[in-house]
């Protein structure tokens, strides 16, 4: 299995061209359907797959949770994915995806993985509403294989979120209130955990927002916000002050999105902000190279609100300058 992704540090040259690889696995068959599901994650965040080693149990942790493993003496959270997911066969998963985001590393039970797919992130489309009821908001896209197989990619920032904790209130204590009125940020990002948390961080600083799920729909809104400032006689950022925008995204990424906003004059002066739990130095330094402003990481309100603070306070990114 390690031959499966002994290139991965390679791949990070797929970054700005809006692909990606994922790495396809399984998580048994659901009782409930009696269907076996391919899922996938982005080979970005795989750091290993590796046989399941010895697993000691841990109190107070989520349902899901297995325990903790020893990882070259750094001790990981293991996470069932199926047990997570509500498939609950009760077999065992003798297969373990070590993940690496946002600085957490976490291991992944699954029963199988299979091979690690290259596809344009055009080719990456929002869930359907039903789908998305039906999982409780685990999946953030999904793609159609050759074979009509249907690919599901997990929202592993959900996952996080729930069973490390990284949604709790304390985050956002003793942010205060931005000290302007009429402030407006548009965000984008596939993961409702992710925009639930941009959301409360805007509310707290008194921010309004407007969401996008991904790149695509972001640019949308940007556009039809800019016809009608034009209409108006106002200039874009006037209206819009700020775009924070995640990497990985279906239909449009964040380096896209940001290359689109930075190329076009109308959108001049507004500064992106890069969101993301791609936390290797090579995605920041992508993300400037496509013109982001700053790059601050996921799950981190206390971060982002003064990076947002400091930002805003520049007036644009060119009133600095001027």
């Amino acid at each position: 299995m390690s031959d499966l992704l002994k290139n991965i540090d390679a791949r990070t040259r797929l970054a700005g061209t809006n692909k990606l690889e994922i790495l396809l696995f399984s998580l048994g068959t659901d009782a409930r359907t009696g269907r076996r599901e391919t899922y996938g994650i982005n080979v970005f965040k795989v750091r290993e797959v590796m046989r399941t080693p010895p697993i000691t149990s841990a109190p107070e942790m989520p349902p899901s949770v297995e325990g903790m493993v020893s990882l070259r003496g750094v001790l990981v959270p293991v996470v069932d994915l199926a047990k997570y997911a509500g498939i609950g066969d009760g077999a065992k998963r003798e297969i373990m995806i070590v993940t690496e985001y946002n600085g957490h590393t976490q291991g992944f039970l699954v029963e199988a993985v299979d091979t690690i797919l290259r596809l344009d992130w055009a080719q990456m489309r929002v869930p359907p509403a039903m789908l998305m009821a039906k999982l409780g908001g685990l999946v953030t896209a999904v793609t159609e294989l050759p074979n009509n197989e249907l690919v599901m990619m997990l929202d592993v920032e959900k996952v996080l979120a729930e069973t490390a904790g990284s949604d709790d209130e304390h985050l956002f204590k003793g942010i205060e209130p931005l000290d302007e009125e009429n402030v407006t940020i548009l965000y984008a990002d596939d993961s409702s955990v992710a925009r639930n948390q941009i959301a409360r961080t805007l509310d707290v600083l008194k921010v309004r927002g407007i969401a996008a799920v991904n790149g695509r729909a972001a640019w949308d809104e940007l556009d039809k916000i800019a016809r009608a400032a034009d209409a108006n006689g106002r200039k874009m950022r006037d209206v819009v002050r700020l775009v924070l925008t995640d990497i990985e995204m279906p239909e449009m990424d964040g380096y896209i999105l940001t290359k689109k906003i930075k190329s076009d004059p109308r959108f001049e002066g507004i500064p992106v902000l890069m969101h993301s739990s791609l936390s290797g130095m090579s995605n920041q330094q992508l993300g400037l190279s496509v013109g982001v402003d700053e790059y601050v990481p996921k799950f981190e309100p206390q971060r982002l609100s003064s990076t947002l603070r400091r930002l805003l306070g520049k007036g644009g990114v060119d009133a600095e300058a001027a």
